[in-house]
């Protein structure tokens, strides 16, 4: 365990004391950063009184749960999982600029349900200071419903749970982020659970060949855009390699497959609300 600066070490210390403060809570937990780094705050703070748990649907990839099931081992944290309902809700699948609004509130007023079943009052989540400046609109669902943000409250950004991750030897330090599934499905466009597992298939298709970071993009007529390191551009110039991409892609449903030349970058679809 590396020694911290004395000003995170503070943050660190308030942070543990507001958690002591709650007698228990439920970390809602997708195994991302911001999230580990509270649940295993959590568990230091109320041991046995602290549960993470994982809502888990189609927009959830298979990798992504193993991944959330590994750390929360790893951090010796209670874990649930439980099966969320976002798809049944026509907003939802409408997938406008406030489907994540839609997502999260399910989410939300599901682990509300459970902290209840569980003995607790605080449902807790991973925002932190830095997210303040985004477009997000999972904030407002969190807001509305009295979620608590104990990161954000401590004024802890992104570089400081990276040092936090580091020191409570957390495998998520280096972590880039995971946005669901139906964060690739150009706004407008319907959610589907069909277009989510092309969505995963199609992406597990490429990180068998070593490509990562990477997004495959659903757009109108089943196109599929995809976004990757530059670096890996001269994998799609060999024609064997391009042709069997291509043809994969069309056997799991996508009738068109492009390259972006602007290569990966998180929250791309965003420009299409702006």
């Amino acid at each position: 365990m590396n020694d911290l600066p004395s000003g995170l070490a503070a943050k660190r210390d308030r942070l543990l004391e507001i958690l002591k403060g709650y007698g228990g809570c439920v970390v809602a937990f997708s195994g991302g950063l911001d999230s580990s780094v509270l649940a295993k705050a959590a568990q230091v703070a109320l041991g046995a009184k602290a549960t993470a748990v994982t809502g888990v649907s189609a927009s959830l990839a298979a990798t992504e749960r193993e991944e959330c099931e590994r750390i929360a081992a790893k951090i010796d944290i209670r874990h649930e999982i439980l099966q969320t309902g976002e798809l049944e809700s026509a907003a939802y699948r409408a997938n406008d600029s406030m489907r994540c609004y839609h997502c999260k509130t399910d989410l939300f007023s599901r682990l509300f349900d459970r902290a209840k079943e569980l003995g607790v009052a605080h449902v807790i989540d991973g925002s932190n200071f830095d997210d303040r400046n985004d477009y997000r609109p999972g904030m407002q669902a969190a807001r509305d419903l009295r979620v608590e943000s104990p990161l954000a409250e401590c004024e802890l950004t992104k570089e400081d749970l990276r040092a936090l991750a580091l020191h409570w030897d957390l495998p998520v330090w280096n972590k880039p982020a995971s946005p669901c599934l139906s964060s690739r499905v150009a706004y407008g466009e319907e959610v589907t659970t069909e277009r989510l597992a092309m969505i995963e298939r199609a992406e597990r298709i490429l990180r068998e060949q070593g490509i990562s970071p990477l997004r495959v993009r659903y757009h109108r007529g089943d196109v599929a855009r995809i976004e990757c390191d530059p670096k890996f551009f001269n994998l799609f110039v060999e024609a064997d390699f391009r042709r069997e991409v291509a043809e994969r892609f069309k056997e799991i449903g996508f009738k068109f497959v492009a390259l972006d030349l602007e290569g990966f970058r998180s929250g791309s679809l965003n420009v299409l609300v702006k």
